[in-house]
């Protein structure tokens, strides 16, 4: 039995993936994005992702959470900072952050680290995950759609070369009128 490999990010009304797009985070969207964590014990990024959270959600070395954050922020860094982190990248020679490196052929690396015993992995980013759905690899898809058209930036899933066909299986709104939606693969 592997474990599952779940996909979620925030995506723009267009497509868009940046982080720097989209509505700005609040304290239901961060509640949820910390539950989202909370299914998942290993995080997979790639360079930039794992680059971007480290920059943002680690835990400075005072041990003290910047006066930035509010309550649902440290709450999401809390989970966040422990989890065992997995980053696949051909240009670090080392990581930290309670993370280990693969390298090489990364679809190989990943179908070994579904057969490690687990809960879950929780995939974030935008190109790795393109290659691991190209690789039919991701088990389960959540898309918290924002009511913006970004007009630029990375897209969601871009290249992957085949249409991928996927069963609704959850969708809500939160308050801001932002979308959750949860897709997998149909059972045959």
């Amino acid at each position: 039995m592997t474990q599952p490999l779940r996909y979620a990010i925030n995506v723009t009304l267009d497509g868009c993936c940046s982080h720097e797009e989209g509505l700005p985070p609040d304290a239901e969207s961060m509640a949820f994005w910390t539950d989202e964590l909370r299914r998942s014990d290993t995080l997979l990024y790639g360079r930039v992702t794992y680059e971007l959270m480290q920059g943002a959600w680690r835990r400075p070395e005072s041990g003290e959470w910047p006066d930035w954050m509010d309550a649902s922020e440290v709450a999401f860094s809390e989970v966040m900072d422990p989890m065992r982190k997995v980053v696949a990248s051909a240009t670090l020679d080392a990581v930290d952050w309670n993370a280990e490196l693969i390298s090489g052929d990364v679809v190989d690396a990943v179908r070994r680290l579904k057969e490690r015993p687990g809960r879950g992995i929780a995939l974030g980013g935008v190109r790795l995950p393109a290659a691991l759905a190209a690789a039919g690899l991701i088990d389960e898809y959540t898309f918290v759609v924002h009511p913006v058209v970004a007009g630029r930036g990375p897209r969601l899933l871009e290249g992957i070369g085949e249409s991928l066909k996927l069963e609704l299986v959850e969708r809500w709104e939160f308050g801001s009128g932002a979308t959750v939606q949860r897709y997998r693969h149909p059972i045959a």
